[in-house]
């Protein structure tokens, strides 16, 4: 599957969970212990809202902190809609995975920062999904192409303090399952 059917797929995978969010769940607690559903959302609407800036090569200085504070504002439907709409559309331009990009960590290939979206897109999906109640948004192949692109970059991310340590999960795991034991959420 390639970077760009993936993100596409997780992304609709989100899309369709954060539909499912009742006015009553936003408090909910999730996997992420330190966020809610509130701060989860707010996080991928942040993330997104990066993207097209990114892929057009600004920098984190040019950028700024014109995304710090409250991004969901009083409508996060509409905020999450508008920025995951921006960020589709920037990925999809010609020639935008063959640029690079500015990250915290410094420049690296707009590719592997779509894996890296990708990836956040799925995990928090389910992240989102297991707080309200809702399917795990993960497809089998999605998770397979995570795996093998972004597996073995998971333990420096461990290292690092980004993902907790892995969970195990049974041999026979479905994919889904084997990718969230990477990067330390129990499946159950």
């Amino acid at each position: 599957m390639d970077l760009l059917d993936a993100h596409g797929r997780a992304l609709r995978g989100f899309d369709q969970t954060i539909l499912r969010v009742d006015q009553r769940q936003w408090r909910n607690a999730t996997p992420c212990t330190e966020w809610n559903v509130h701060d989860l959302v707010s996080h991928l609407v942040h993330e997104q809202l990066w993207v097209p800036h990114l892929l057009a090569g600004r920098t984190l200085e040019e950028v700024g902190d014109r995304f710090d504070g409250d991004v969901l504002g009083s409508d996060p439907l509409r905020a999450w809609t508008e920025a995951a709409t921006a960020a589709r559309s920037a990925w999809t331009k010609p020639g935008a995975l063959n640029r690079t990009v500015h990250v915290s960590s410094g420049r690296i290939g707009a590719a592997d920062y779509g894996w890296q979206m990708t990836l956040d897109l799925a995990v928090h999906g389910w992240d989102l999904a297991t707080a309200i109640g809702a399917p795990d948004p993960i497809e089998p192949d999605v998770a397979v192409s995570l795996i093998k692109e972004i597996g073995p970059e998971i333990e420096q991310w461990q290292d690092a303090g980004i993902f907790a340590p892995p969970v195990p999960v049974a041999e026979d795991a479905n994919p889904a399952a084997r990718l969230l034991g990477l990067v330390g959420r129990d499946p159950g």
